[in-house]
């Protein structure tokens, strides 16, 4: 069965919502851990949580958590109701745990050291399709996320 650790990285945008769709219908098994890591700007915070745990993430926040606006406003992130709706049916229809990793700081780097301090056996990651030269001038976190991670990487497409 299950037993393995699936990171979705999720922004709450529409595409990161069609990558966790995506993993929900075809990676995720019973029995798995389907852990949501999100990676928030570095910025001044005044939350002493965010402080504290900005050098090496938050702790694993459980799924009753992540539904509470008050909890989640210490780690300064508001997840959007569609993704709430999508991991809470997850939870139940599939029996898996959710889970939601904070980082702080630059996604390309804190998404692959999530990816070894978790550990995560696998990685779904959206792609916001930049154009050629956008993604030439801003990078592309899929890219390097695909090129430096330590675990398989799946790059999920936004229609």
């Amino acid at each position: 069965m299950g037993d393995r650790r699936i990171g979705i990285a999720v922004d709450f945008s529409a595409g990161s919502r069609t990558a966790l769709q995506w993993a929900i219908d075809n990676v995720v098994r019973k029995g798995d851990h389907l852990i949501l890591v999100t990676i928030r700007p570095e910025g001044h915070y005044e939350q002493t949580e965010v402080l504290l745990w900005e050098a090496t993430g938050s702790p694993l926040i459980p799924l009753s958590e992540l539904c509470d606006p008050n909890i989640m406003k210490k780690y300064a992130t508001k997840p959007d109701s569609d993704t709430l709706d999508i991991v809470n049916l997850a939870a139940t229809q599939k029996e898996v745990v959710v889970l939601m990793k904070i980082y702080w700081g630059d996604p390309r780097e804190k998404l692959c050291e999530a990816v070894d301090n978790i550990p995560l056996d696998y990685l779904v990651i959206g792609n916001r399709g930049l154009g050629k030269l956008k993604r030439a001038i801003m990078g592309s976190v899929s890219n390097y996320v695909v090129n430096h991670s330590t675990c398989p990487v799946t790059v999920v497409k936004h229609a």
